[in-house]
């Protein structure tokens, strides 16, 4: 039995920048507590696990705490690594099974480009005390979706400068907080970062999902239904957004670190 097992950065160009994920390719599909466990071992934000089915493929994610729903970077990778494999022609669209529906991938010009859910904010009247507190910064508005809070704060700069307090953070009753603001930068409509320190990840570096919450806010504040986001961690990463009603295309680029197999004598309980 061969599983093989790559280390992508997604939402970039060059090496050592974007959202490094692993994807784990399996030729049957393996136990939940298996997968947790490789995720721990992988120690990134996010862990996929990819294996043929139905004309497509079955795909999820884990956090070296626990399993998502939604993950965009993982997923971009998971693409990457299939058409890089050829094990789907380049001009092949590839349909992913999720936890949130089918989520597909096609190759634009050399983007990956991502049909995704819209997961526009609602307006929280009532944020929680720790979500203030934790940020200790002026809001300009506060919302949330079936994830994460979104949090717009006045200035690109405050952004950048945002030391969470990560203690109080986890206390938040949400699998993450996107923090954002108007870009300053010609050509970059947004900046976020983003926190998700209850499922193991303080920050992450680039964060595809979060852009289903970003996409249609900004979009509303703009006028505009095609943006540019760059969030804009230590790693950084662009994400191209465009608007498609009740869905939301991101597009980045990706290159593979490395990869390699699993001993064949060595699969740790997988099935």
């Amino acid at each position: 039995m061969r599983i093989s097992m790559y280390i992508v950065d997604a939402f970039t160009d060059r090496l050592f920048a974007g959202n490094p994920a692993a994807v784990c390719l399996l030729p049957h599909p393996a136990r939940d507590e298996w997968m947790q466990r490789v995720a721990a071992e992988m120690n990134l934000s996010e862990t996929a696990f990819v294996v043929s089915h139905e004309g497509g493929y079955r795909l999820r994610w884990f956090t070296p705490k626990a399993e998502v729903d939604l993950c965009g970077h993982a997923t971009l990778a998971s693409a990457h690594v299939l058409w890089e494999r050829g094990e789907c022609r380049a001009n092949e669209a590839i349909a992913f099974f999720t936890n949130s529906g089918v989520l597909t991938a096609v190759n634009n010009d050399g983007w990956i480009r991502l049909d995704f859910p819209n997961e526009a904010p609602m307006l929280d009247e009532s944020p929680p005390a720790e979500l203030t507190d934790a940020l200790a910064v002026k809001p300009l508005f506060i919302g949330r979706n079936r994830f994460d809070y979104l949090v717009e704060v006045d200035s690109e700069r405050i952004v950048h400068e945002l030391q969470p307090d990560f203690h109080l953070l986890q206390q938040v009753d949400a699998r993450g907080v996107i923090v954002t603001s108007r870009s300053m930068t010609e050509g970059v409509d947004f900046v976020s970062r983003a926190f998700f320190p209850a499922i193991g990840v303080p920050e992450d570096p680039v964060t595809g999902s979060a852009h289903c919450c970003l996409g249609p806010y900004w979009a509303d504040r703009f006028g505009k239904t095609t943006l540019v986001g760059h969030q804009v961690s230590s790693r950084g990463g662009i994400v191209r957004v465009t608007m498609a009603g009740e869905r939301v295309h991101l597009e980045g680029k990706a290159v593979t670190v490395l990869k390699g197999n699993w001993p064949k004598k060595r699969t740790f309980g997988y099935r």
